[in-house]
């Protein structure tokens, strides 16, 4: 079994922020397979199963908040005897154009609380990741405000953008790997 996790926090005071665009990008690859990511009861996140190529992927968003994303996807990969390569996280990153997506097969944190917890719980850094990008070019606020904050009319186009390429890219690794999902995603930045 395969683990796609989208990062993101819950409540509905966040729905929208950039911080979030893990969740739309997994509810963007549920919508593909006509299934709804929903809370599971006694699961500390929305879970839903696709199928791709024959092979099954538990899709799940963590319902903790960003900073503790590890303890939730520690438990499932446990449960599940996930190995960490068939392990994809998906998350925003502001060193990354808005519009841009980015696959790494392995990395550092890089800053993002999320992923810092994610490694540190799983006591290893190696494991595939999609980053989203969210930056623009001129952020006039503190770093966590900015995450925190929506999207802007003027950018909604390269958002919708984006989660479908971020979509797409979970499809691609599923597919072929992680290598050659890195060459297609990676050259287009």
């Amino acid at each position: 079994m395969y683990l796609i996790a989208g990062l993101g926090n819950p409540g509905s005071k966040y729905v929208n922020t950039r911080h979030n665009i893990g969740f739309k990008v997994l509810d963007s690859l549920a919508k593909k397979h006509d299934v709804v990511i929903k809370k599971k009861l006694f699961h500390n996140a929305k879970e839903a199963i696709i199928k791709v190529s024959g092979k099954k992927i538990l899709c799940i968003a963590p319902l903790t908040f960003m900073n503790l994303s590890g303890d939730c996807i520690v438990k499932y990969v446990k449960k599940f005897n996930i190995s960490l390569d068939k392990l994809l996280i998906v998350y925003d990153d502001v060193s990354i154009p808005l519009g841009s997506v980015r696959v790494r097969a392995k990395g550092t944190s890089a800053g993002h609380n999320g992923v810092e917890s994610i490694i540190n719980r799983l006591g290893t850094s190696s494991f595939p990741r999609l980053k989203v990008g969210i930056a623009r070019d001129n952020i006039k606020v503190g770093l966590s405000n900015y995450v925190l904050s929506e999207f802007e009319n003027s950018e909604l186009p390269d958002v919708n953008y984006v989660i479908d390429a971020a979509s797409d890219a979970c499809e691609c690794w599923l597919k072929y790997g992680i290598e050659r999902t890195m060459q297609k995603y990676n050259n287009s930045i």
